[in-house]
């Protein structure tokens, strides 16, 4: 579809092509390449970010962009799983393929409540992939294993239903069975007691380390795996209406190359496909 496409707007396909240099010239543009020379009255870059390099991904569209006088936000993996180290990651590891619902969150940013997996490096699922997109490198994350849950409350209950139930056996109607016997060793979690001597500082502690569950990663999977790419382009210099650049006329940054992150759910792909459209319509208005 995509090729008919590009055959219909009278459009040529080059594979395999190196571009070695652009530079603006009296009537547009001049674009050196492997394949040949052509000039052009407008450039649209659409490069992409730096994920998944496998594919191909490079830093062109920032080279060019700084040639032209454009500021580059740093760039940094984003929607990429947490990496942990030492003691953490070996019982992640022992961990590997638990899920669980969760509300997570960054020290700064929004918080979400979706689904955490452990895998043999550390943390991924949904709610890690978000809440990567806001984390800054050495703080902690911190998340809500029982979201929606009073722990106060449902501790109180279970004890007057069943108060010889001893609290690690009770963790595992909260969590995973494998977690819960995780959770049991935390310390302050007074995990071989059972319900009925259990005590209001007991039962805080184990409020706060259910509900407030403190780690800090070591990193993330990086480029590798991550999905998106925080930062790029900064946006302060393009156009909002047609993606053209501030400084240099008919050079657009369109998509992924741009300082745009969207959340989990087809948003980088709506980005993309948008900000081409409002380019694209631009170009086709002043033909």
């Amino acid at each position: 579809m995509l090729l008919d496409e590009l055959d219909a707007a009278g459009g040529e396909l080059k594979l395999d092509t190196s571009i070695h240099s652009v530079d603006q010239t009296d009537s547009g543009f001049a674009v050196d390449t492997s394949a040949g020379h052509f000039e052009a009255r407008n450039v649209v870059v659409a490069t992409g970010g730096l994920s998944i390099p496998k594919m191909g991904a490079t830093p062109f569209a920032y080279e060019l962009a700084r040639q032209f006088g454009h500021d580059i936000i740093p760039t940094r993996p984003a929607l990429v799983p947490f990496t942990f180290s030492g003691v953490l990651k070996d019982q992640f590891a022992d961990l590997s393929g638990v899920s669980c619902p969760v509300d997570a969150g960054a020290v700064y940013g929004p918080r979400f409540s979706e689904a955490m997996l452990f895998t043999h490096r550390g943390l991924s699922g949904p709610a890690m992939l978000q809440v990567s997109a806001y984390w800054n490198e050495t703080e902690a994350i911190e998340i809500d294993l029982a979201p929606g849950i009073s722990i106060r409350d449902a501790l109180q209950d279970a004890r007057t239903q069943s108060p010889k139930t001893a609290l690690s056996t009770w963790l595992g109607s909260i969590l995973p069975s494998r977690f819960a016997q995780y959770a049991a060793t935390w310390k302050g979690v007074p995990a071989t007691k059972t319900l009925a001597n259990l005590s209001n500082s007991d039962m805080d502690a184990i409020e706060t380390a259910l509900k407030r569950w403190r780690i800090t990663p070591t990193g993330t999977e990086g480029w590798r795996t991550a999905e998106v790419t925080a930062g790029g382009v900064d946006t302060a210099g393009l156009s909002s209406k047609t993606m053209e650049s501030q400084h240099t006329p008919n050079l657009y940054f369109i998509g992924e190359c741009v300082d745009v992150t969207g959340w989990l759910g087809g948003y980088n792909f709506q980005w993309a496909w948008a900000s081409a459209a409002a380019c694209a319509e631009a170009i086709a208005a002043h033909q």
